[in-house]
């Protein structure tokens, strides 16, 4: 049986060969916490058949099998996992396939190097990856270490009738090994000196700089970081508990400062990692991450194959996937060490989930993690309904009656820790986008309520209005561990001020301030923005304005409907599409560059073009010197956002600060399409198309035109 949410299904091979096929098929589907595809439960009924067959020969041994097993933190999911004689052997099946293609091989060996490096308790085993394609008719002969003295053997293939064979075959050629850890299964997350080693060359000349495209002062930045670094030697050397929240404007270099916090802490002026000593970025941006890892990756292996090394792409992104991380990732690994279900409204640690170890105690193994986007948490009942039904697709683990807010749970799992731990919270002003997020003010809530104990560092500009709607200094005016400092703002030089200029000016566009036309006036010469109502003059502008390798990209809000009159298609949902959007050159039809698909505020958030066209939809609009909300119903209408209630009022601050979004995204300068609408009248006097009337435009491009934003 499984009783643990690593995995669908574990037992010791006895158990395995004693239950029937039913039985075992029921509990993968049952452990699910979903629908599974119907391909997926057909394969998973193939496999069990095949391994009750296959490791029969092992009935009377100390051997587990362990199906569909999570590697902790990455998000990878193996198929089946047999431990056997101290052996890990990492099963990949292609269910049908009669033919070895050189991607499943790549697949496989990608998830036992992922154990290899990350998983503590698979670190000095063997680990053998095999690729099974079950009706291939031959197996490897073959069996043979890796060059790289890693104890990963090379990848081995088979069909169903050879598993057995094979697995005789790497037991003959390597025995006597100590038998794997009971808590294999429960194995803490840990990186391998190694792999943080491999990491640190990935920033070695400034790559994340030139990715961020940050605009903040230098001397600003290392400020910034150079306090940081201190609070967090304090709090080792005092062996104390520590949060810092950082403060800065679109583009003041937020990222940078993040990530570079995570290596410096990490290495501290040495060539080798301090031991116990790491930090990790985590961002709830899924393109961000995405998007920065894949640079970052292609980047590195660009340069490793000029110097002749051989290297794999993968394994770039493995190095970089150790200082970057999704942070619903982070927190999925701490909840799988809790005790389910939460009784009487206390976290506790479940001892038969998760592995004590003598500095970390129950908490991750970093002493650091760095919340990017921070005020973009989720609530109490955001977070809590997503859990109960268990994740948005009802496929992750359920969790009823869970106690605490997306932020008390991340600084509860630093908590953890038994020595010392640091939080760093970057930020942003005025951008919550989704429904559910928290705001900073429930991060200062959660250390008032429930962590008074943690020291709290803090930027005075987190006491203005965008942040925590003004109230911060009100919320800790009885917390007595509170520090100000202005270290923790991102400020921006005079040389390049565009960052600060343009985020004020789009401010006051937005709410109707007389400033907003004397700001524009100011920036209007060394930060062009550009008003039209043609799509082809705005294509036009951008293609004259962009030179070598310079990127451009048509932007529109997720709430935007009528865009395909234009000639403009949505950029499709998925991390690997931003990839393509953000990465590929001018010469494949997926860029950015090529104006043809258009990115949301989701897509976009965290990451900066050089010129963009901001396509402004019909669905906020200026009436009578106020914004109007709508939403489009898929089909005849817009319907506008009335009413006062929370739910009402919570949308259209979102739709605000989503056109607050995408016009701070362009480095050095923007163009911003108001279409005509369609004002043609059929022959029975109608309207063409009553979705896109003029009148849903004028009033937004006579706002802008007022403010004196040059039209081309």
């Amino acid at each position: 049986m499984n009783n643990n949410p690593r995995c669908l299904y574990n037992s010791s091979i006895a158990d395995f060969l004693a239950r029937d096929a039913d039985s075992i098929f029921g509990i993968l589907c049952d452990n699910y916490h979903g629908d599974a595809l119907t391909t997926t439960r057909e394969a998973w009924k193939e496999e069990i058949s095949i391994l009750q067959e296959a490791v029969r020969v092992w009935k009377d041994g100390d051997g587990r099998i362990i199906f569909e097993y999570d590697i902790p933190r990455l998000g990878k999911r193996v198929d089946a996992v047999l431990l056997l004689n101290g052996i890990v052997f990492c099963l990949e099946f292609k269910v049908g396939e009669s033919k070895i293609l050189e991607a499943d091989v790549d697949q496989v060996l990608d998830y036992a190097l992922d154990l290899k490096n990350f998983h503590k308790f698979s670190q000095e085993k063997i680990i053998v990856p095999i690729l099974i394609a079950t009706n291939y008719r031959r197996s490897s002969t073959d069996i043979q270490m890796s060059v790289y003295d890693d104890k990963v053997v090379n990848p081995l293939v088979t069909g169903k009738n050879g598993i057995a064979e094979l697995i005789t075959g790497v037991l003959s050629e390597f025995p006597g090994e100590s038998p794997v850890d009971k808590d294999w299964i429960i194995s803490p997350y840990a990186p391998t000196p190694t792999i943080i080693e491999a990491a640190r060359t990935l920033y070695e000349s400034h790559s994340v700089e030139d990715i961020t495209r940050h605009e903040a002062d230098k001397v600003s930045t290392d400020r910034t970081i150079a306090y940081i670094l201190d609070v967090i030697q304090e709090s080792k050397l005092n062996q104390e508990k520590s949060i810092c929240f950082v403060t800065g404007v679109p583009g003041a270099g937020k990222t940078l400062v993040g990530l570079d916090v995570a290596i410096r802490q990490t290495y501290q002026g040495n060539e080798q990692p301090v031991e116990d000593e790491g930090a990790v970025y985590l961002s709830g941006n899924g393109p961000l991450v995405a998007v920065l890892t894949e640079a970052l990756a292609q980047d590195n292996y660009r340069k490793c194959r000029a110097r002749d090394e051989k290297k794999k792409l993968s394994d770039s992104r493995r190095e970089v996937g150790k200082s970057i991380q999704m942070i619903h990732r982070y927190r999925d690994n701490m909840l799988a060490k809790i005790k389910n279900p939460v009784e009487n409204g206390v976290l506790e640690i479940d001892p038969e989930k998760a592995v004590r170890l003598e500095a970390s105690g129950f908490g991750e193994v970093e002493h650091v993690a760095i919340f990017d986007e921070a005020q973009r948490s989720w609530t109490h009942k955001r977070l809590a309904d997503y859990l109960k039904r268990g994740g948005t697709y009802g496929n992750k683990l359920k969790v009823p009656n869970f106690p605490m807010s997306e932020a008390a749970f991340l600084i509860w799992s630093l908590d953890q820790r038994e020595d010392w731990a640091t939080i760093v919270c970057l930020v942003g002003g005025g951008q919550e986008i989704n429904t559910g997020e928290a705001g900073i003010t429930e991060w200062i809530n959660a250390l008032n309520d429930r962590f008074p104990h943690w020291k709290v560092y803090i930027s005075p500009k987190l006491t203005e209005a965008e942040y925590a709607e003004g109230k911060v200094n009100e919320l800790l005016q009885d917390n007595p561990n509170v520090v100000y400092s202005e270290d923790l703002h991102l400020g921006v030089s005079l040389r390049s001020y565009r960052a600060e200029k343009l985020s004020a000016f789009v401010h006051a566009m937005l709410t109707f301030d007389e400033k907003a036309s004397e700001i524009y006036a100011e920036i209007k010469d060394n930060y062009p923005i550009v008003l039209t109502r043609d799509m082809a003059k705005a294509r036009a502008w951008l293609h004259q304005k962009v030179r070598g390798t310079e990127r451009t990209g048509v932007l529109v809000t997720k709430e935007s409907a009528r865009f395909k009159p234009l000639a403009i298609h949505i950029l499709p949902s998925g991390d690997e599409n931003a990839v393509h959007w953000f990465l590929e050159d001018k010469s494949d039809t997926r860029s950015s560059n090529y104006l043809e698909d258009a990115a949301t505020e989701i897509q976009v958030q965290g990451l900066e073009l050089d010129y963009t066209c901001l396509l402004w939809d019909a669905d906020m609009r200026c009436e009578n010197g106020a914004w109007g909300f709508y939403k489009f119903n898929g089909q005849t209408r817009w319907t506008e956002l009335t009413g006062n209630t929370e739910s009402k009022q919570e949308q259209i601050k979102y739709m605000l600060n989503a056109y607050r979004v995408l016009l701070t995204r362009a480095r050095a300068g923007m163009v911003i399409c108001v279409p005509t609408g369609n004002p043609n009248i059929t022959v029975s006097g109608f309207w063409e198309d009553s979705t896109r009337l003029p009148e849903y435009y004028d009033g937004t491009y006579e706002y802008l035109k007022s403010l004196g934003i040059e039209e081309i």
